[in-house]
C-alpha cells in the first residue's frame, strides 16, 4: 500500500472526499516526516505543527458537515507557504537576520486564496536573504539542499519549498519567482513549477507590483497538481497594476490530459549573459527534451536569442535597486549577509531616472523580442547552465561581486521572462547518470499558461507518467 507521502495533492484531496484519508491524518504523517527527516535539507525555517494540526481539524469538522460538491478542492492538502509572504500572526524572516523577531501583522491574499481552498501550512519554507540570490543559504537557517544530492543546493529563492516537495515532506508547496526563482530550485530538485503570466496572481495587499518582475506560483511533482494550485491561487485585486486574462477553458485544470496538437517550438540555448557557459549535461538534457518534443509530432525549430546581452545590464539596474526594497534599520544593517549588503550599497545608488530609463529599454527590447517568440507557440532552453552546485560553490569566491557574476552565468535563461512577463515553466526531464536533476525550460505567449499546462501533460506522459515518478533516496 502506498504511504500519504507517495499520493499526489489531487490524489490526497480525493483520498479526504472518499473519507479514505483525514486531513489529521494526513497532517501527522508530514509533521513526523518534518520532524525526522528535515535536518540536513534546510527546507523549513518554521514549521508551524499546531497550527496546522488545528487547521486539520477544522477542515475535518468542514468535511463532515458539507456535501462533497460544496467542499473546495484542496481540503487537507497540505501546502507550506515560502517565507517572502505574509501569513498573519507567523514569524517571518524574508530570510534575514534583521527580521528576526518579526510576525507578520496581515495575510499575503495568495494565502488566504490557498486557505479557502481548503489547504493546511504546515510552515515557513526556507529563502534566501530577501528572496535576491538563486541559492539558499542564510544567516537564520541550514543551507536549502537539494534531496538528490544533500551535499548540493537546492538552489532559489523558493529552494526551502522545492526541496520540501522534493523530498515528500509537503504534497506541494507555493513558491514566488522574480528571476527564476520558481523555475531554478524546481530545475534542481528534479519538479515541476510554473512561473505564471505577470499580473497572474496578486501581490496584495503589501507588496507592490512595481516592475512586474515577480510573482508567485506553484512548485509540485506533477503538473496537474500545479495546475490545480494555479487554478487556487490566480486572482487579482482592486489597486493591481497589472492583470491577465483568464485561461480560455475557464481553468487550467482543464488543460491536462488535453491533446495540445502539433505545435511550432522555438529552441535556443546561447546565454544572454556574456561569459556564461552551458554545460554539457544540460545540454544533454536540452537535446533529449527536444528529441522528446519531435517525437510527439511537435515541430522543433532552432532559433536565435530574442534577447540581447544589452539586456543583462539595465536588468542588473533592476535588480540592483529591488534588493533596496525591505527597510532595515541602521543598526541592524550589520547583521546583512555580504550579498545583500554589497546589493544594497549599489542600489542606493541608482538614481530614479536610471531606473526609469532601464525599465524603458527593457520593455523595449521585450516588445522586438515577441515579435519572434510569438510566432511559436513555446520556446524551449535550459533552466540553468549547471548541474546542481556543491552548497557555498556560489560564495566560494574572493567577493560578493564575484558571487554575483557566478549567479548571473548560472541563471541566465530564467529572468528573461521575468522581465517579458510570459508564463514560463521547469519540465524534469534528465537526470545525469550521478543521478542529478537537470531541468528544461518552456516559455509561452503572454497569458497562454494552458499551451503550456498542455504540452507539459503530453510530455510527462509520454515519459512514463509523472516524469517516470523518480524519487530521491530520503524519499
Amino acid at each position: 500500500m502506498a504511504h500519504i507521502h507517495d499520493l499526489t495533492a489531487l490524489e490526497q484531496a480525493h483520498a479526504v472526499r472518499k473519507r479514505e484519508l483525514s486531513p489529521v491524518e494526513i497532517t501527522q504523517h508530514y509533521l513526523e516526516r518534518i520532524e525526522r527527516l528535515g535536518s540536513g535539507l534546510g527546507a523549513f525555517v518554521t514549521v508551524t505543527g499546531d497550527r496546522a494540526l488545528a487547521q486539520a481539524r477544522e477542515q475535518e469538522a468542514r468535511l463532515a458537515a458539507a456535501d462533497p460538491g460544496d467542499l473546495p478542492p484542496l481540503l487537507g492538502v497540505p501546502v507550506p507557504i515560502k517565507d517572502l509572504n505574509l501569513v498573519k500572526d507567523v514569524p517571518i524572516y524574508f530570510g534575514s537576520a534583521t527580521y528576526e523577531g518579526f510576525v507578520a501583522p496581515v495575510d499575503d491574499s495568495v494565502v488566504e486564496r490557498l486557505r479557502d481552498a481548503g489547504t493546511i501550512m504546515l510552515g515557513k519554507t526556507s529563502t534566501p536573504e530577501f528572496g535576491l540570490p538563486c541559492y539558499t543559504e542564510t544567516y537564520v537557517n541550514e543551507p536549502a539542499r537539494t534531496p538528490w544530492d544533500p551535499s548540493r543546493s537546492a538552489g532559489g529563492s523558493s529552494g526551502g519549498a522545492a526541496a520540501a516537495v522534493a523530498a515528500g515532506l509537503a504534497p506541494a508547496a507555493q513558491g514566488s519567482d522574480g528571476a527564476g526563482s520558481i523555475r531554478i530550485p524546481a530545475s534542481v530538485c528534479g519538479l515541476y513549477g510554473i512561473k505564471p503570466t505577470r499580473g497572474r496572481i496578486s501581490f496584495a495587499p503589501i507588496v507592490p507590483d512595481l516592475a512586474g518582475l515577480s510573482t508567485n506560483g506553484p512548485i509540485t511533482r506533477t503538473v496537474a497538481d500545479a495546475a490545480a494550485l494555479l487554478d487556487v491561487m490566480a486572482h487579482n485585486n482592486p489597486g493591481d497594476l497589472y492583470w491577465a486574462p483568464p485561461p480560455a477553458l475557464g481553468s487550467f485544470s482543464a488543460y491536462v490530459g488535453r491533446e495540445p496538437g502539433r505545435m511550432r517550438i522555438a529552441r535556443y540555448a546561447t546565454p544572454v549573459v556574456p561569459g556564461a557557459e552551458v554545460h554539457p549535461d544540460v545540454l544533454a538534457a536540452y537535446e533529449s527534451a527536444s528529441a522528446v518534443l519531435e517525437s510527439l509530432g511537435h515541430e522543433v525549430v532552432e532559433i536565435s536569442a530574442p534577447f540581447g546581452a544589452d539586456m543583462v545590464p539595465e536588468f542588473v539596474k533592476l535588480w540592483f535597486s529591488f534588493s533596496c526594497m525591505h527597510p532595515v534599520a541602521p543598526e541592524l544593517e550589520p547583521k546583512l549577509r555580504p550579498l545583500t549588503a554589497w546589493l544594497r550599497e549599489r542600489g542606493d545608488a541608482v538614481t530614479a531616472p536610471e531606473f526609469l530609463q532601464a525599465q524603458s529599454a527593457l520593455q523595449l527590447a521585450t516588445r522586438f523580442a515577441m515579435l519572434v517568440t510569438d510566432e511559436y507557440d513555446a520556446v524551449l532552453t535550459p533552466t540553468v547552465t549547471q548541474p546542481p552546485v556543491p552548497v557555498g560553490w556560489f560564495e566560494d569566491v574572493d567577493s560578493p561581486e564575484e558571487t554575483f557574476e557566478r549567479m548571473k552565468r548560472f541563471a541566465p535563461f530564467a529572468a528573461m521572462y521575468n522581465v517579458s512577463g510570459q508564463p514560463a515553466v521547469n519540465l524534469p526531464l534528465y537526470w545525469t547518470p550521478d543521478g542529478l536533476p537537470i531541468g528544461v525550460m518552456l516559455a509561452g505567449r503572454f497569458g497562454d499558461e494552458g499551451t503550456l499546462i498542455s504540452l507539459s501533460s503530453q510530455v510527462e506522459q509520454s515519459v512514463g507518467g509523472f516524469w517516470g515518478d523518480r524519487r530521491p533516496p530520503v524519499w
